[in-house]
């Protein structure tokens, strides 16, 4: 492994003309010291990875376990941010049930949802860079609450980072002004393609590096995570984005807020990279659980039902591995299938206790596949080597 010759240290305070400091990040990469832990460590993220890339590809559709998993990445990105909206809510909207939760919450954890599946898509035909970053939070903030996001565009004006109603003199991290702002950003951009560095230690060093520079109004928390899942697609590690780590990030929130000040205030890249490596090893085997069971439960339910006369049953099971939620209106347009035929399915399937009703209502009627949205909504086991036990902070 090439190690840096770059300064350990992770940025230096500056004092603007207006007299408030901000912070300037070094440039990456930094220095990094390859001890047997940190070795250890990566190897083990590896290795779980591996077999979850491995998992991807034997499934019989991927595409089909793609869409919850972006799902649970969305509702607990949205949730670090302060999002209320579960993922059993965000699906069954979806499939068009009427929900009680703020058309806000939906909206935002939808707009999560809409970038990731964009940035997927458009790395087919183009590379990580500031224009993709600025599609992503142009999708993520379109038509978010307040005026202020500025969707898909750099700031002009200094941001900062502290307690509700503090201002730039007592800020908790205030980032690069925006006359250096571009400078940083470039850098930044040459890094993403420095294919030197591990995969996932770069991803590490990536989102750091990009929470540092903070180069939108508001969104930048939910754009860097995003990114994570992007360059590891990008660099290849994985065949199928199954792999997000805001489950993790909201479970272990101080010790994610934490690692990323320590950066900044004691150049503590190794507590970072460590955490972030104990991440991916822990969300990968909670993606592999998750896969592995809902594969299995899909492949028996087509077990079952595959010598009825009527093949739309297996259709609807085919649906309900994107999306547990089944609105009869929905399945009818996605299927092509007449509605009384998909009623006739829904009922065979509620008899073999694949589906059942969810609420009283008798028109627009939704069904729900618990056994598929238990798998889905389970709380993570993520229990951590090694946390990086500091103090919480508001960094987003």
């Amino acid at each position: 492994m090439k190690t840096s010759k770059r300064a350990v240290h992770s940025g230096r305070w500056i004092k603007t003309l207006e007299g408030y400091k901000a912070y300037q990040p070094a440039e990456l990469p930094p220095d990094i010291t390859w001890t047997p832990q940190l070795v250890r460590i990566l190897s083990q993220a590896d290795r779980l990875l591996g077999r979850l890339a491995g998992e991807g590809q034997r499934l019989p559709n991927p595409h089909v376990l793609i869409r919850p998993f972006v799902r649970r990445e969305a509702v607990y990105s949205s949730r670090i941010e302060g999002t209320q909206a579960t993922l059993g809510e965000l699906l069954a909207a979806e499939a068009g049930a009427i929900s009680k939760r703020s058309p806000d919450d939906l909206r935002e954890v939808g707009n999560y949802v809409a970038a990731l599946e964009h940035g997927i898509e458009r790395l087919k035909t183009l590379p990580l860079s500031l224009r993709l970053v600025r599609e992503l939070h142009e999708k993520l903030m379109a038509g978010v609450r307040g005026n202020h996001a500025t969707p898909g565009e750099f700031r002009r004006s200094q941001n900062w980072i502290g307690r509700p109603g503090c201002t730039l003199a007592d800020a908790s991290y205030v980032p690069p002004p925006p006359d250096t702002l571009m400078t940083h950003l470039g850098r930044w951009e040459d890094f993403l393609h420095d294919e030197t560095i591990p995969p996932l230690v770069h991803a590490a060093l990536m989102h750091y590096q990009f929470e540092a520079i903070h180069p939108f109004i508001d969104g930048n928390g939910r754009v860097g995570r995003l990114l994570i899942t992007l360059c590891l697609c990008a660099r290849g590690v994985l065949p199928e984005p199954l792999l997000y780590l805001s489950a993790f990030f909201e479970a272990t929130r101080a010790d994610y807020y934490g690692g990323l000040r320590a950066v900044t205030e004691q150049g503590d890249w190794m507590g970072w990279i460590e955490y972030f490596l104990n991440g991916v090893a822990r969300q990968s085997e909670d993606a592999l659980s998750r896969a592995e069971r809902i594969n299995r439960q899909l492949a028996k339910w087509r077990h079952a039902f595959s010598g009825g006369g009527s093949k739309v049953p297996l259709q609807l099971i085919e649906l309900i591995g994107a999306n547990p939620f089944v609105g009869p209106r929905e399945a009818e347009r996605r299927l092509g299938v007449a509605y009384n035929t998909i009623m006739r399915a829904i009922v065979v399937l509620e008899a073999g206790g694949v589906l059942v009703k969810v609420g009283d209502s008798k028109r627009d009627r939704i069904f729900c596949s618990r056994a598929i949205l238990d798998i889905l909504e389970e709380p993570a086991r993520l229990v951590p080597e090694k946390t990086v036990s500091r103090g919480p902070t508001t960094r987003r």
